[in-house]
């Protein structure tokens, strides 16, 4: 099928389904201006441009607590994108779920950019950038506090450290969150992937569950991928389409 007979065949999986969960990744969030983490400009590729440590040592719960300060310099100049907006992406999901057809955004993604564009059943599995605690004694602080933090951000109360509620290296995921998410996958009857390739676990963990067997008859269901490359798991999906704007793929459907 070239592009435009996905499109169509995508509108009509839409259609046909009422229980959809869509599962995504950072490339949902690249058309908002915010970088992803593996493709050439990523973040990943820049460890040696300034810092002496890769990301995935400078975003871990070690570092965070060894070398708070520098933890804070790289968090805030990488992970923070205070005027990002949600794209075609964020918005036409918003819609589906309006009309009862999508029943759980899955996101990989902590930059809260589902929930500003209307989605109210988000399933965050590494957490929310809006949202900040101090580790001792648990009062909660929002993103302004720590992007106009100098220094450390401390508790305004007991002068403890406000740590993002982010999940870090090293730290686990919120077991609600994971039983959430399996569920959906579990008794979904349309997947769509967005924006991830799917190399990384927990991602193919989660998908996974879609496609084993489960309550829904395996020839009803239907599986989409959107991501700008191909990915070891594009054989698993009804279609696979590539490109690396899904806001330009979701807004050509009809809903």
């Amino acid at each position: 099928m070239n592009f435009e007979e996905k499109i169509k065949k995508l509108s009509e999986y839409i259609d046909k389904s009422n229980n959809i969960v869509f599962f995504g990744g950072a490339g949902v969030s690249t058309e908002s201006g915010i970088p992803d983490f593996r493709s050439a400009g990523g973040l990943y590729n820049e460890q040696g441009k300034k810092y002496n440590a890769p990301p995935e040592v400078m975003l871990s719960r070690t570092y965070f607590f060894a070398h708070t300060k520098e933890f804070y310099e790289f968090y805030k100049s990488k992970m923070l994108y205070l005027d990002a907006k949600p794209n075609n992406a964020h918005k036409v999901l918003a819609k589906l779920e309006e009309k009862g057809k999508l029943k759980a955004v899955i996101t990989q993604n902590i930059d809260n950019l589902h929930q500003q564009a209307g989605s109210k059943n988000v399933i965050e599995l590494h957490g929310n950038v809006t949202r900040n605690f101090c580790i001792k004694c648990h009062k909660k602080f929002d993103l302004a506090y720590i992007a106009e933090a100098v220094g450390v951000p401390c508790c305004d109360g007991c002068g403890g450290i406000v740590k993002p509620d982010v999940v870090l290296y090293e730290e686990q995921l919120n077991q609600d969150c994971v039983n959430s998410a399996i569920e959906y996958m579990l008794n979904a009857d349309m997947l769509i992937v967005g924006g991830t390739s799917l190399s990384v676990y927990p991602a193919a963990y989660y998908v996974r569950y879609f496609f084993s067997d489960n309550k829904n008859n395996k020839e009803d269901k239907k599986s989409v991928i959107i991501n700008k490359s191909e990915t070891d798991f594009d054989y698993k999906f009804d279609i696979a389409i590539h490109e690396d704007r899904i806001g330009n793929v979701l807004s050509r459907i009809s809903i």
